[in-house]
């Protein structure tokens, strides 16, 4: 029988206006209050700037009510079938306050087997809730995620970001020549050459870097910057792979795409964008949409798979394959990073995603032969530096691989399930070693085969 001082703080608990007590209730709490409805069985929370993701594990299904209110925003979650317990009390504390969007959660005993959670929100979202059945080591999961109302332009940061590069590489050249200019010239004349240093030297400052300056092209040069889509698989609620000493195959992934990622932009014309920057998980759908949105000229999709055996060993590169797979370890690689979806956690129910799924299945053959160019000069330069799996480009079903208009390339770094490999995707030199051979092949690609132009120059 529920006692009078329950009775008062549920009544409390009734409108909005009664979340200050939250706490007093959530102490009122007894054992035997909290014995009923799903057990939890983990909460996480991954913050990032696409959007933030909380997850509440269970072992029964959970259902959910959900609105958004204003003044201030916020956004009210009711989640049936559930009693206040520590385990969901640790979701307060995981909350950080770098989250893009999330400025505080509250959680409290709302009904009896109803728990209310209240998101103090930094920015207007586009909530999306779902649910997800178990699978691999996951039980039932209860999935919020929190989209911004207004998308980002993925495209205007690319650009923004190089215009900053820009700068920053101009201002250095004119404190280069001001340096040289005043070491060279007495007395007054310093001052005016350090304020003209352009004139004064006969030289000028760039204002915009130039197009890439590569090996072997001359004929046919590009006045276009070219464009690198960098994919680290998996992320966040997916690991990936795991070695027999805990390397997660998201961590090492995400580590060499950063490092790929500045490499790139190094090279004078280039720019690379990444797919994830942080730990959360990406759908696969979206991978390849990312790369269409900033109209990218390559799509390199990095992991470090495990199989069976310990032995398998070296790297290899993947292109699309409509017609079958070109080895039963290819099928079995590309089944399994097919199903990241169900293990990472995707809104099945979200139309866009299903608009951009049907319009990626259109692969064209012209992309698949660009696909097999561009991985044989990438194989050939990995190859310089450790073993190879296989000695050709191989070739699956990926579905991260099937824009219809981009060349894209999936590399397999080594294999993780081998502990040797596991050692040496751990090592900072390797990862830098394969970076470089990653960012030659890659530049030297596009040395002898120039971009065409693009509706929409950067």
């Amino acid at each position: 029988m529920m006692g009078p001082s329950r009775r008062t703080a549920l009544k409390a608990m009734g409108g909005l206006g009664g979340l200050g007590g939250l706490g007093v209730l959530a102490l009122g709490l007894g054992a035997s209050d909290i014995a009923w409805g799903a057990t939890i069985v983990a909460v996480r929370v991954w913050p990032a700037q696409d959007y933030s993701r909380i997850t509440i594990e269970s072992d029964e299904p959970l259902t959910e009510k959900h609105f958004l209110l204003q003044d201030p925003p916020r956004l009210v979650i009711n989640v049936d079938g559930l009693e206040l317990s520590p385990g969901l009390r640790e979701l307060v504390g995981k909350i950080t306050p770098d989250d893009p969007y999330i400025a505080g959660l509250r959680v409290g005993q709302f009904q009896p087997r109803v728990v209310r959670l209240v998101i103090d929100l930094k920015q207007a979202i586009a909530p999306q809730l779902f649910t997800l059945a178990p699978i691999a080591a996951y039980k039932h999961r209860l999935v919020f995620d929190l989209y911004p109302a207004q998308e980002h332009d993925p495209l205007l940061a690319l650009i923004r970001d190089k215009e900053l590069a820009e700068q920053r590489a101009a201002k250095a050249v004119q404190e280069a020549i001001g340096d040289m200019t005043r070491g060279e010239t007495p007395g007054g004349a310093a001052s005016s050459v350090a304020a003209s240093p352009g004139a004064a030297s006969g030289l000028s400052a760039p204002a915009v870097v130039g197009p890439p300056v590569l090996a072997g092209q001359s004929k046919g040069r590009i006045d276009r910057l070219v464009v690198v889509a960098i994919d680290p698989g998996h992320g966040g609620e997916d690991p990936g792979a795991i070695g027999r000493r805990g390397l997660r195959e998201k961590d090492v992934v995400l580590a060499i795409g950063l490092q790929l990622r500045d490499r790139i932009n190094a090279i004078s014309g280039m720019r690379a964008m990444l797919t994830r920057d942080g730990d959360y998980y990406v759908p696969l759908y979206d991978r390849v949409r990312k790369a269409r949105r900033v109209q990218a000229d390559l799509f390199v999709s990095l992991h470090a798979d495990a199989v069976k055996t310990p032995k398998a060993r070296g790297a290899s590169v993947f292109a699309l394959s409509t017609r079958g797979a070109s080895s039963a370890t290819a099928r079995w690689m590309a089944e399994r990073e097919n199903g990241a979806d169900l293990v990472g956690g995707v809104n099945t129910q979200n139309k866009d995603a299903s608009v951009v799924r049907a319009m990626v299945e259109m692969s064209t053959a012209t992309q698949i032969k660009d696909s097999l160019k561009i991985g044989q000069e990438v194989l050939g330069h990995i190859g310089r530096i450790g073993h190879l799996h296989k000695d050709h480009v191989e070739q699956a079903g990926f579905a991260v691989l099937k824009a219809p208009d981009i060349p894209s390339i999936l590399v397999e770094t080594a294999f993780i399930s081998n502990p040797g490999e596991e050692q040496k995707l751990r090592d900072p030199k390797y990862q830098q070693q394969l970076v470089t051979a990653l960012a030659s092949g890659i530049k030297r690609y596009f040395a002898k085969h120039p971009p065409s132009g693009r509706q929409r120059t950067l």
